[in-house]
């Protein structure tokens, strides 16, 4: 079926000009001159790409643009604007549009931007359904690696009921991407593998290359960013069983991972017919200096308290989380999205990270107040370093059984107490 094409524009000669192009080219179209109509009639009819004007009668076309964002993250947009300033086409490809064109619109600049949205919407779209099907390389597959602390637990080892698929924007990359998780028998452990070259990454520190913003997993030339929202997730529902097949980096949907704890839930947990094996902590194990400190220590449980000092407007802040079970997480966590600076996103940009920084998806913090959005929790950004801590510690392949006590630490301290553990192992 030809693709179709949902025009957004309050200019009659504009919406008609539009029309016959695509037309012209096989493209199916849809005309309106409402952004509220546009809403609906993305809802009811999926377009594959949308044309929207940044100037519309009811609604801004930015605040418009954000809207079908949210409906769906993987939604391409071409803003389109007569009078249109740089600072707006910057801030609309910022809040997620494929594509900028100013009017008057010519056929080729037209032609280019749907082609355009049409390719970085679908290519990892295909990529990802093409792999669902392909078989488990299960001898490809070894489990996490032993260490002495590891323990059989009282909870059975779980994977989920079937397979699925997740779409959205990569947090550092800014590109369309998304994932497979697929079911895994008792004692595979969780590995990751790269769409489409089939690369397959152990979730596990010996695979742990960049911690600057995020935790990247990489081997043989291939990088997996921003594993941590997801494995917090799994390490809380008990998951340790799983194949990701990733495009590129993990999605970071509204920036926390309460969505991917809704979407355990609603693909189905499954326990396995074989008892989970944990990592009991026997020991304290320490790193950092001043400040900066980081504990691990024996805990009949699982406990992280994390404290934070940032300047205004966050200032200082604390939390203590027992992890009794997976609902304790999910309301006390899983919600707490990741922020980050306004002072900072110079040198991000620099870096090359931070590209899929939406104004829905983190926390932006100014030099008074918090810029876009309402915090979820008064100590939201204490609650979601915890939650990273809860994912970087699954990276040593099994649940933990005891305390962290973490205090102004990040993803690279997160990273160094587990080679710290290895290290005490092999001394």
């Amino acid at each position: 079926m030809a693709k179709q094409v949902l025009i957004v524009d309050d200019q009659p000669g504009i919406l008609s000009t539009l029309s016959s192009i695509l037309e012209d080219e096989g493209y199916r179209t849809l005309g309106t001159d409402s952004g509220e109509e546009a809403l609906r009639l993305y809802r009811e009819e999926r377009p594959d790409v949308v044309f929207l004007d940044i100037w519309l009668p009811d609604r801004d076309g930015l605040e418009t643009l954000q809207a079908l964002r949210r409906l769906d993250p993987s939604a391409a947009v071409v803003m389109i604007s007569g009078h249109g300033t740089t600072s707006t086409a910057v801030r609309a490809i910022k809040l997620g549009a494929s594509d900028y064109i100013e009017k008057p619109l010519s056929y080729q600049r037209v032609m280019q931007a749907v082609g355009e949205a049409l390719r970085q919407r679908e290519e990892p779209a295909a990529a990802l359904e093409a792999s669902v099907g392909d078989p488990v390389p299960e001898r490809r597959l070894s489990p996490p690696p032993s260490l002495p602390q590891v323990r059989e637990g009282r909870e059975p080892q779980r994977t989920i009921r079937c397979n699925k698929v997740i779409y959205g924007l990569g947090l550092h990359s800014g590109t369309r991407t998304g994932l497979v998780l697929q079911p895994l028998p008792p004692n595979s452990g969780i590995h990751v593998q790269t769409v489409p070259a089939g690369t397959l990454i152990p979730a596990h520190v010996s695979a742990v290359g960049d911690t600057d913003y995020a935790t990247t997993l990489d081997a043989e030339g291939e990088k997996i960013r921003t594993v941590e929202h997801l494995l917090s997730a799994l390490h809380a529902a008990g998951i340790t069983n799983l194949l990701l097949k990733v495009h590129g980096e993990v999605p970071v949907l509204d920036g926390s991972a309460a969505e991917f704890c809704r979407t355990l839930e609603e693909v189905g947990i499954e326990d396995q017919d074989a008892p989970r094996r944990e990592l009991v902590v026997d020991r304290r194990y320490e790193i950092g200096s001043g400040d900066k400190s980081l504990v691990l220590e024996p805990y009949d449980g699982f406990r992280v308290s994390y404290y934070l000092r940032y300047p205004a407007p966050v200032g200082e802040q604390s939390y203590d989380f027992e992890m009794s079970d997976f609902a304790s997480y999910k309301e006390q966590i899983a919600p707490a999205r990741t922020f980050g600076f306004m002072r900072d996103l110079k040198m991000l940009n620099e870096l090359g990270l931070g590209s899929g920084g939406r104004l829905d998806n983190f926390i932006l913090v100014g030099e008074d107040n918090v810029i876009n959005t309402e915090l979820r929790f008064p100590d939201e950004f204490a609650r979601h370093k915890i939650l990273d801590i809860i994912g970087d510690l699954y990276l040593l392949g099994f649940p933990i059984r005891g305390r962290v006590s973490a205090r102004l630490t990040g993803h690279r301290d997160n990273i160094a107490i587990l080679r710290a553990i290895q290290a005490a192992v092999s001394a």
